[in-house]
């Protein structure tokens, strides 16, 4: 059996995933490909505390030296980080070699160019791994809804914000306790901003969005809204309302253009997608023919992203014979729209409902003045809460929920609200999906 030779960059969690998922699963692997895959090499930092004797493959700390050997055919990247990584990337393809990453930042900001040089080289750059760890999301996309023009991803695609509100959601706990606990689990980072600002959702949201809609890879579009101002207050009146609190990644396709944007959001309680707890992720997908389809499974870790990698590992081997022109395009579009053609919207052309949470003065008049305000922007009322029990120092909380609207013209009528005198502290809003 032909042998295909494996260069590893990164014998981290998701490095060591993938060298114990190939030798495991072996020959259900060769089975599949054809071939015997060889792991023949793998670069780290350092090797401190390793012992490297009883490794089956060279341990080098050259990571570029590897990426350019001429005895390797495929070189998988698992490193992370951008610059080095996306140099590491440019120079395997330069010298012949076929490239899988588990890299969202890297895809998400720098895709473009890196799968302009695959092409030009007559190479694959997969990166099934980059997003939603086990999911399958990026092939389901790409190859299993083919057939459908996908109107809506929703997804909630990063663990550690979902571990987060689910905690506040079950048990009432503040976000910052959670969070100390996240990180203690190993759940979060020492500096969790990537999760909790919605910029790793918005890596991936970036690249589902250009594999659903055909178009360019734009992340510095991509609207990105964390989730450190949601309280348990918020929580519960969702609840009250008839929803739950998820931080999504939306990519929406409309008529003008596309709306990619993450935020926390009021989703219906009844929705698959509420149902979604803990660390794992969901992505739902709404295409013409099959209609809504949703995907769940472990968003990271070692074996499920392991197992990603690898299944690129095995679709790259199996086009090795095949002419660029004949394999897979990266978003499976043989033509991506320009981004004139069907652009990125700004926040302001959003189209939602919105969950509006104002704390005000204790008096007659000031629902009318604020509900004026709304009537005069276009903006209808579905409900409203005044949560008495909650008075203090002759100030209330006052929820509304309204139905959907332009952001721009939200946004106006929330400018005048901010001005009138019986209001206190800051105005409070977040998106609202009725997704089903």
């Amino acid at each position: 059996m032909k042998e295909v030779a494996i260069g590893v960059i990164g014998y981290g969690t998701v490095g060591k995933g993938v060298i114990e998922v190939l030798a495991k699963n072996a020959a259900e692997i060769e089975r599949r490909c054809g071939y015997r895959l060889h792991v023949t090499q793998v670069a780290r930092r350092s090797w401190a505390g390793e012992d490297t004797t009883t490794l089956p493959f060279i341990c080098t700390t050259d990571s570029m030296a590897l990426a350019t050997d001429p005895k390797i055919d495929i070189v998988l990247e698992l490193a992370g980080g951008e610059d080095a990584a996306k140099s590491l990337i440019e120079a395997a393809l330069d010298h012949g070699k076929h490239v899988v990453t588990a890299n969202k930042a890297l895809i998400a900001k720098h895709g473009q160019a890196l799968f302009a040089k695959s092409r030009e080289q007559g190479l694959e750059l997969a990166y099934e791994a980059a997003v939603a760890g086990g999911i399958p999301i990026i092939k389901v996309l790409r190859e299993g809804m083919s057939g459908n023009e996908i109107s809506e991803v929703a997804g909630i695609i990063n663990g550690t914000g979902n571990f987060i509100l689910s905690e506040m959601t079950q048990k009432g706990r503040n976000f910052a306790d959670v969070l100390a606990e996240a990180q203690k689990l190993g759940y979060a980072e020492a500096d969790p901003t990537y999760d909790v600002e919605g910029i790793d959702a918005a890596h991936k949201i970036t690249i589902l969005a250009s594999i659903a809609f055909g178009i360019p890879l734009q992340f510095d579009k991509t609207y990105v809204e964390g989730i450190t101002n949601v309280t348990p207050l918020d929580i519960d009146i969702a609840d009250e309302l008839g929803y739950a609190i998820k931080h999504l990644g939306l990519a929406v396709r409309r008529e003008d253009g596309v709306e990619i944007r993450v935020h926390p959001t009021l989703i219906p309680k009844h929705a698959l997608l509420s149902s979604v707890n803990g660390v794992m992720n969901a992505v739902q997908v709404k295409g013409n023919a099959i209609g809504n389809s949703l995907h769940y499974g472990p968003g990271a870790g070692k074996l499920p992203t392991a197992s990603a990698v690898v299944a690129d590992l095995i679709d790259v081997v199996r086009e090795l014979n095949l002419d660029q022109s004949d394999r897979l395009a990266e978003f499976g579009f043989n033509t991506v729209f320009e981004e004139n053609e069907l652009p990125v919207l700004p926040s302001d052309d959003f189209v939602s409902a919105y969950y509006l949470s104002l704390l005000v003065e204790d008096r007659s008049g000031v629902v009318a003045d604020i509900t004026r305000i709304l009537a005069n922007h276009g903006i209808s009322i579905r409900s409203m809460i005044q949560k008495s029990a909650l008075r203090e120092a002759n100030h209330v909380p006052l929820i509304f929920l309204t139905e959907k609207i332009e952001e721009r013209r939200f946004n106006a009528a929330l400018a005048e609200i901010a001005k009138l005198d019986c209001m206190r502290g800051e105005i409070k809003r977040l998106r609202v999906e009725d997704i089903e």
